[in-house]
């Protein structure tokens, strides 16, 4: 039997449409258009792509977008004028610094320098610190990394909103998915394991797992032998191959094609966890602004 293929392009254009409706009735009522103000340094043209896509994104659900961009040499200092230029301005809700920056800014500090309250990435240490602690609920709760919060979207839409108990496996540990993955699913009632490149028997960790989330950014990692039978897949990385014919293409850290005939669902690369990623960042920017009003 073929695995279920978790659809993140479909489940996030129903997002879509809620932030949309929402977005209107912002605008109708208090006549404030939500705007998410995107800063990109230098010409790295991966970066310049999701820059893009951010931006037609916002637009799309009828918010305002800000593209802001900047020199690969430009100092440390103007950078850090700038964000707190934008941390200043009322009209200005969510505020994201594409990374990676270039080598001689210091990413840490330019994280630390956006506000809280309109770190739409959630990578400011004040939300690391609220989730860590576990406020993710109520007008002060933390603002979650967008990949993370669309991980578990997905894995609800197929195994219902009560995780309670479910034996999970988080392959990486960046501070952008790993870490806040593990503490979502932590406060979901999840046990959990983390694995990273030092794993001596990552195939013997996989075998334990009900859920599989695998973010290392190595292509085809994870083969069908290393999946639980019925096991839940969800594939977050994103890696550009050369193949045989000399093209590139998308993959993602699952052999997509064998491990659909173990598990009971697995999402796919492209159309997995990416859409969602961007339907995050805009219900985070939509937050940010619904907390200004009240």
């Amino acid at each position: 039997m073929t695995a279920q293929i978790i659809n993140g392009k479909e489940i996030a254009a129903l997002m879509k449409l809620e932030i949309s409706a929402q977005v209107e009735e912002i605008k109708k009522n208090f006549q404030i258009t939500p705007c998410l103000a995107v800063i990109l340094v230098g010409k790295d043209p991966a970066s310049e792509v999701y820059v893009s896509n951010k931006e037609k994104a916002a637009h799309a659900v009828g918010m305002n977008s800000i593209q802001i961009k900047m020199a690969a040499d430009i100092s440390e200092d103007d950078l850090v004028t700038k964000i707190i230029e934008l941390n200043e301005d009322k009209k200005v809700h969510g505020i994201l610094v594409q990374l990676p920056l270039p080598k001689h800014i210091n990413t840490k500090k330019i994280i630390h320098t956006i506000n809280p309250k309109k770190d739409v990435d959630g990578f400011n240490v004040i939300n690391v610190g609220k989730l860590s602690t576990g406020e993710i609920d109520g007008e002060e709760k933390a603002l979650i990394p967008c990949t993370p919060l669309g991980c578990i979207h997905l894995l609800k839409s197929v195994k219902g909103k009560n995780l309670a108990g479910l034996k999970t496996l988080v392959i990486g540990s960046s501070n952008i998915v790993g870490r806040p993955l593990a503490r979502l699913l932590m406060l979901e009632s999840c046990t959990v394991t983390i694995a990273n490149r030092s794993t001596k028997d990552l195939k013997f960790e996989c075998l334990q797992a009900d859920v599989v989330i695998s973010a290392a950014g190595v292509p085809d990692l994870i083969k069908s032998d290393m999946v639980k039978k019925d096991a839940v897949v969800i594939d977050v990385g994103i890696n550009r191959i050369t193949t045989s014919d000399g093209k590139t293409k998308l993959v993602g850290d699952v052999d997509f094609e064998s491990v659909k005939n173990v598990a009971s669902a697995v999402t796919p690369v492209p159309g997995g966890v990416g859409p969602m990623t961007i339907a995050y960042l805009l219900q985070n920017t939509l937050d940010c602004c619904l907390k200004l009003i009240k």
